[in-house]
C-alpha cells in the first residue's frame, strides 16, 4: 500500500507528477489533468487542516468505511467524492503542478506520530492512515492520466 511517508514511493509520485502533459490521456473520468490536481491539492491541504470539507455521514460505520476505502481497490471513473472537491472549472496546470509538489513534501513533513485532522467522511485517522490514504489517491489519479 502506498504511502505518501515512503520516501520511494513519494519521490516516484513527484516524477509521475512532473511528467504529465496537459495532453495527457486520461483513462476513466471527466476531469482533465489540471482538475485532477486541483482535486488532489485539495484533499492534501484538507488533510494537513487547511481545507474544510463539511462532514459526511456514510451509511456503513467509520471503522469499516476506513478498511474499505483504505485497503480495498478503488473502481475507476464515478466514485463519490464530496461536493467541495470536484472540479468545475479550468485551471493553471504549472500552478497546480508546483503547488501538488510543495504539498506532497508538507503532507510528509509532518510526523506520522503527531495529531492529525479528523477526516470529513472517515473520521479520526492516525497518520499512517492518513498517508496511506493520501498515497492510495495520488496514484489513482496519476494512473488515471497514464502516469
Amino acid at each position: 500500500m502506498p504511502m505518501l511517508h515512503d520516501a520511494a514511493f513519494r519521490e516516484s509520485a513527484k516524477a509521475r507528477i512532473k511528467s504529465l502533459r496537459a495532453d495527457s490521456p486520461r483513462r476513466w473520468g471527466k476531469m482533465s489533468v489540471d482538475q485532477m490536481l486541483w482535486h488532489v491539492n485539495c484533499l492534501l491541504e484538507n488533510a494537513v487542516g487547511r481545507f474544510p470539507i463539511k462532514a459526511i455521514k456514510l451509511p456503513i460505520p467509520n471503522a469499516i468505511a476506513r478498511f474499505v476505502v483504505i485497503n480495498l481497490p478503488w473502481r475507476k471513473g464515478n466514485t463519490p467524492t464530496a461536493p467541495e472537491v470536484i472540479a468545475r472549472q479550468s485551471y493553471d496546470l504549472e500552478s497546480e503542478r508546483t503547488k501538488t509538489l510543495k504539498l506532497i513534501d508538507e503532507f510528509a513533513s509532518k510526523p506520522v506520530d503527531s495529531a492529525w485532522v479528523d477526516s470529513s467522511f472517515l473520521g479520526p485517522l492516525g497518520g499512517h492512515d492518513w498517508s496511506r490514504l493520501q498515497g492510495k489517491h495520488v496514484d489513482y489519479h496519476l494512473k488515471q492520466f497514464g502516469v
